[in-house]
């Protein structure tokens, strides 16, 4: 990782975070729920957060795998990570609108019932890199490349079952005055992710090296 995007991409990110709330509290009012379709705003950037922090993931244990190189192997250990941070936001922020939306705080149609699934998959994978043992980076980077193929399901679910959740189609065509906020926070969200995987996969390579320090040690 190199050390010198961090700080470019926080500042960018802080740009971003700074505007944002300006630009949402601009952006007008949904007719039928309010002040509460401002969740949207948080919920939506933080799946997308989330959805580049699994490919990242799922593409460095494709990496790993076949060609062996350690530096994946630490790269899809930190998009883990992240993609369990901003996955828990979506859920937290999904039934804050859905209360108002929908009259309940939950309901398990196939957005939200795959998204529970991905999360879980997301827990398994660092639970298996933490307590597996021997081989178990191997195991983790096929459950990750699982994780990658469940994202393109979860984004069309919509289209392709029943279900609550507005159809994927509803986000290109939003209005200017709401679609501006959305995708200002979009990129303010993967922005955010970008820095904090950079920041995330240096303490990896730190990591990595003190425990060769360790082996290297133990041989005198």
């Amino acid at each position: 990782m190199n050390r010198r995007l961090f700080p470019g991409l926080t500042c960018l990110a802080l740009v971003f975070f700074v505007v944002a709330p300006i630009l949402i509290v601009r952006a007008p009012y949904e007719q039928e729920m309010g002040l509460v379709q401002k969740i949207f705003y948080f919920h939506f950037p933080a799946w997308m957060g989330m959805f580049l922090a699994v490919m990242i993931l799922g593409i460095s244990s494709v990496i790993f795998l076949f060609r062996q190189q350690p530096a994946a192997d630490r790269l899809a250990v930190a998009a883990a990570e992240l993609a369990i941070v901003f996955g828990l936001m979506g859920l937290i922020t999904g039934p804050l609108w859905a209360v108002k939306s929908w009259g309940v705080w939950w309901t398990w149609d196939a957005r939200t019932t795959m998204a529970s699934i991905l999360e879980l998959i997301l827990v398994a994978y660092l639970l298996l890199r933490t307590y597996g043992g021997p081989g178990s980076d191997k195991l983790a980077a096929g459950l990750g490349i699982f994780a990658m193929a469940n994202v393109p399901f979860l984004y069309v679910s919509t289209t392709i079952w029943r279900t609550i959740h507005p159809p994927t189609s509803v986000v290109p065509t939003l209005p200017v005055e709401f679609g501006l906020p959305l995708w200002w926070s979009v990129t303010g969200f993967i922005v955010l992710c970008l820095a904090l995987l950079t920041a995330r996969g240096r303490l990896e390579e730190q990591r990595a090296a003190l425990d060769r320090v360790h082996l290297a040690l133990e041989d005198y």
